[in-house]
């Protein structure tokens, strides 16, 4: 049965505003030994023993790249009108250097031609965590950015005619965080504040992305994708205000001040030591970096609460040893439920989230997509009916499309603010990064045996939200 509340928020959606599904190649592609694809970071860091929650691999995953069709088919049954994907560097790239494959290019042209075919709007991600491994040094090293540029040039002059939108890079925070800062993600470093040069070079990436796709003169639009996260501290305490602050500055201001103010935010006197990597910054990188662009990428999934003093080491992505060095911790929101991986389900904070844009940002911010909005909950395929009934996702995008439509609606917290569509984390249960196959984000449940697609009862609540459409 749909959602009682299906078709009243169909009839909501402001007409022209854009309802998509997202996807990245790491996590659903598969194929690994497919062509000439080489091995990204994540193939190699997921080689590694305990790295992978479940010792899972890239390998198959969803196995997208032999059942794009029928993902396709999934999705204009759906009514999506668009889709974001991501594209596989190593399989367009091999070793991340040289012309692109012509075998990756047929799979992406193929791809490409189904959703134009089924009338859905391809969104594509440039960069989605899994770069060459050939990269010794990954982000910590500025040449990355020029391969990242290099590599978008090549993709934009063989893509561009049949992409909508394209975004450079995705969640630059949290690839700096859990990547190089916290060793949870690729590629498994824990420098903490030493990591801020890969903040530094992954904007840069983006800058010269976007030089290389308009050199190209591709049609559709340019933006990025930034992860924010609203940051409230855990007592009135100063201390507490304090590293609450610093957090929003590390997972927030230092990725989205740059490129939308041109500059790296102002810090405390007393916190100035931690951001050495920002003090000497030339100017001309700040003006690649902050290029006008067509739309900025928001992807929310919960806020964060923040208290002084040293911690267990526990993170929303896992546990860090060198998160326990730091000078504040992370404290739980004992006040809302939680998704399978333990995040808070606080709709209420995506409101702020785009407030807080909003405001600080005012006239230079660009209309804003919300590049992911999901959950991960424990779903499971009824043995007796075949079904997967995901009510809490159901509840969860429901609060999270209302809060949102809401916050930027006359009289909102984010009113003037020009949003322009969502997109649903994830079309397909992924291969979850370090969290391997234990969680589920998906609206179609994947067998990780058999490999069989089954939609769940969020997708049929979505499918009838759009057919309710005006």
């Amino acid at each position: 049965m749909p959602h009682p509340s299906a078709e009243r928020l169909g009839r909501c959606l402001p007409r022209g505003f854009v309802i998509g599904t997202a996807t990245a190649a790491a996590q659903i592609e598969g194929a690994a030994d497919v062509g000439r694809r080489t091995p990204s970071t994540w193939d190699a860091f997921s080689a590694q023993p305990g790295r992978i929650l479940d010792g899972s691999s890239t390998a198959v995953t969803a196995d997208h790249f032999h059942r794009h069709a029928e993902d396709v088919r999934l999705m204009a049954d759906l009514g999506a009108d668009a889709y974001r994907l991501s594209l596989g560097w190593t399989r367009l790239q091999p070793h991340g250097t040289g012309p692109l494959d012509p075998e990756g290019v047929a799979f992406y042209d193929r791809l490409l031609d189904e959703l134009h075919e089924a009338g859905i709007s391809p969104f594509v991600t440039i960069s989605h965590w899994d770069i060459p491994v050939e990269y010794e040094h990954g982000w910590l090293a500025r040449d990355t950015a020029h391969r990242l540029g290099e590599f978008a040039a090549l993709v934009g002059e063989r893509f561009s005619d049949r992409v909508t939108a394209w975004i450079t890079i995705n969640e630059p925070a949290t690839v700096t965080l859990n990547g190089y800062a916290l060793g949870l993600h690729a590629p498994g470093q824990a420098l903490l504040f030493d990591a801020l040069p890969t903040v530094h070079h992954q904007l840069l990436g983006h800058g010269f992305a976007v030089q290389a796709l308009r050199a190209a003169g591709v049609d559709g639009q340019i933006g990025i994708t930034n992860v924010h996260t609203p940051v409230v501290p855990a007592t009135d305490s100063p201390d507490d205000a304090m590293m609450a602050a610093l957090f929003d500055v590390v997972h927030n201001r230092v990725f989205a001040d740059p490129v939308l103010l041109g500059h790296y935010p102002h810090v405390p006197d007393e916190l100035a030591p931690l951001f050495g990597a920002f003090a000497e910054v030339p100017v001309e990188d700040l003006a690649v970096i902050s290029q006008p662009l067509d739309f900025y990428g928001l992807n929310y999934y919960m806020p964060t609460r923040v208290a002084a003093g040293a911690g267990s080491g526990e993170s929303p992505d896992g546990t860090s040893d060198a998160m326990a060095d730091l000078p504040f911790r992370l404290e739980e929101f004992d006040e809302f439920p939680t998704t399978g991986f333990g995040w808070p389900v606080a709709p209420q904070f995506f409101a702020t989230a785009l407030a807080e844009v909003h405001e600080r940002y005012g006239e230079v911010l660009p209309p804003v997509y919300i590049t992911e909005n999901g959950a991960s909950f424990a779903d499971e395929v009824n043995a007796a009916t075949g079904a997967v009934d995901d009510h809490a996702r159901i509840d969860y995008l429901a609060a999270h499309l209302g809060a949102a439509l809401d916050a930027v609606a006359p009289g909102g917290p984010a009113e003037g603010l020009d949003l322009r569509g969502l997109f649903v984390w994830s079309l397909l249960d992924n291969w979850e990064w370090a969290a391997g196959f234990t969680q589920r984000f998906g609206i179609v449940h994947v067998d990780f045996d058999t490999l069989k697609r089954t939609p769940k009862a969020s997708y049929r609540w979505l499918q009838s939200a759009l057919r309710a459409r005006d």
